[in-house]
């Protein structure tokens, strides 16, 4: 059979290199092997595993001196072309589109991951060896082109996915760890960041790899690409993120964007990351802050409870640098804030909410917008009152998350809205002597530690609501204390006054 015109070059194939492929007996052999790897008529077929078998038998009888042997031109063609194998046997090994994913399984992507990671670990094998014995200077050469894409390989396979197994996971695991010690990096964010101030590291080249992978048009063609730029930008902090920003902004909001609950989770942790690890100034340069804002404020309107629970930790540590440049000088009325605006629509969501896990989430977040704003929440006091009282009337599980992070909140409203409470005594009185009796009548439902949680809450509350009222609350609990016989509601009383007459009171 005649060989058609793509395998007598190669690089019409992808396989393309600077100058001529090499021309050594063993560059011919990896140029023949890389044609199968890549061309399409190898993609049909069996074609593509025997090819593994024979880049196998290759790394296996070659020499580290063999591998980067020549003149000049070849000690530049031979680690290029190997770079080439590289990324080809990435592809090899990556997941399929998702929808092909799930009909066929993933455990033949597991099976490729596991034989190419062997590959990849006897090349570097190679490698380390002449690192060590000093006998081929020339293996920094050679490491150059295979870092980046044996990075990708083994982040895509370590993590668990459904298109791993253990056995891959493994495998990938071990790939990873020699990669660094090959690179004498002693963690991962060593190797992306360099080591020390002078080394430059790999993290822009990674980024590179992964860039024609993570466009609007091919982000969705392999399924791994998304959680190795995600695991890939996590490990960079400050202070080198800010030089990548432009490099990592466009793709973590382009995930986030998505209509998948999944990506728009992975795209808001991969946003919050930069959020926390990118300098202020770089952020609202070219009006980077409110993109972001606004591309979190979106996702408010989903009924996804970790979603929210995502953008809202996202929001509260995005806020201190919108407001950054916000300085009230006395006088007029302080300006509304981002924060102000996030809370007033998470009040609106919270008055009608039934689903028991948004409950928490939002119930789980409100302690922080009041912190946020302060004494600034009294321009929500209002709907919060209507929330809390709500909130404090249902029941919420074994575990009572949202009435606990309720109370907690009304604890920090009364301390930062005092002046406005005592208008408010009889209905926050009433709704908080609801909650104790509720709870101490509670048969089984509940256990025990938390109904302590809870009525101690509940009577820090009531304490509080006292000094607000000028001792209010101590006078109209001495006439319950008449009526009332249940013990556990009898002891919260006293409690209250004898704080409220200067006693000390032990929680304990």
């Amino acid at each position: 059979m005649e060989q058609d015109s793509s395998r007598e070059n190669p690089s019409r194939e992808g396989a393309s290199w600077p100058g001529d492929p090499p021309s050594s007996t063993l560059g011919q052999a990896l140029s023949q092997v890389l044609h199968r790897l890549t061309s399409e008529e190898s993609r049909r077929g069996k074609a593509r595993s025997a090819a593994i078998q024979d880049l196998d038998a290759l790394i296996e009888a070659a020499e580290c001196d063999q591998l980067f042997e020549g003149s000049d031109t070849s000690l530049r063609g031979m680690p290029e072309m190997l770079g080439q194998v590289a990324k080809a046997l990435g592809k090899y090994a990556a997941p399929p589109k998702e929808q092909e994913g799930r009909a066929r399984g993933y455990s033949e992507v597991a099976e490729k991951g596991a034989a190419v990671g062997v590959l990849f670990l006897k090349l570097m094998g190679k490698i380390e060896a002449a690192k060590n014995s000093l006998l081929c200077p020339t293996w920094k050469i050679g490491l150059r082109p295979l870092a980046g894409p044996i990075y990708i390989f083994a982040v895509t396979h370590s993590l668990e996915q459904p298109w791993t197994s253990p056995r891959s996971r493994d495998v990938a695991g071990e790939v990873l760890a020699l990669l660094l010690r090959v690179t004498q990096c002693g963690s991962v964010a060593g190797f992306l960041h360099g080591e020390n101030e002078d080394e430059k590291g790999r993290f822009t080249l990674i980024m590179e790899l992964l860039k024609p992978d993570l466009n609007k048009e091919s982000w969705k063609n392999n399924p791994a690409t998304k959680h190795v730029f995600s695991w890939t930008l996590q490990q960079v902090t400050r202070p080198w993120l800010n030089q990548h920003l432009e490099r990592i902004l466009p793709p973590s909001l382009l995930i986030s964007d998505d209509y998948q609950t999944e990506n728009k989770i992975l795209g808001v942790h991969c946003l919050h990351h930069i959020v926390l690890n990118v300098p202020a100034a770089d952020l609202l340069q070219y009006n980077r802050a409110q993109v972001l804002y606004h591309a979190l404020f979106n996702h408010l309107y989903t009924p996804e409870y970790n979603l929210i629970q995502a953008v809202l930790l996202c929001l509260l540590d995005l806020f201190p640098i919108l407001e950054k440049g916000l300085h009230w000088k006395g006088g007029a009325a302080r300006p509304s804030t981002h924060c102000d605006e996030v809370l007033r629509l998470i009040l609106t969501h919270m008055e009608p909410e039934h689903r028991l896990l948004l409950r928490r989430t939002y119930a789980r977040n409100l302690p922080a917008f009041v912190k946020r704003l302060g004494i600034l929440t009294v321009r929500h006091l209002k709907r919060l009152e209507r929330v809390i009282i709500s909130y404090l009337e249902v029941y919420d599980g074994p575990e009572e998350e949202a009435r606990l992070k309720i109370l907690e909140t009304l604890k920090l409203l009364m301390q930062y809205a005092w002046p406005r409470i005592s208008c408010r005594l009889v209905v926050l009185l009433k709704a908080l002597l609801k909650l104790i009796c509720d709870v101490a009548r509670d048969p089984n439902l509940t256990p025990e530690p938390v109904k302590n949680a809870l009525l101690e809450e509940a009577t820090d509350c009531l304490i509080l609501l006292d000094h607000c009222s000028q001792g209010q609350v101590k006078d109209l609990l001495a006439k319950i204390l008449q009526s009332c016989e249940d013990s556990k509601v009898v002891n919260c009383i006293r409690k209250v006054q004898q704080v409220s007459e200067g006693a000390s009171y032990d929680r304990n």
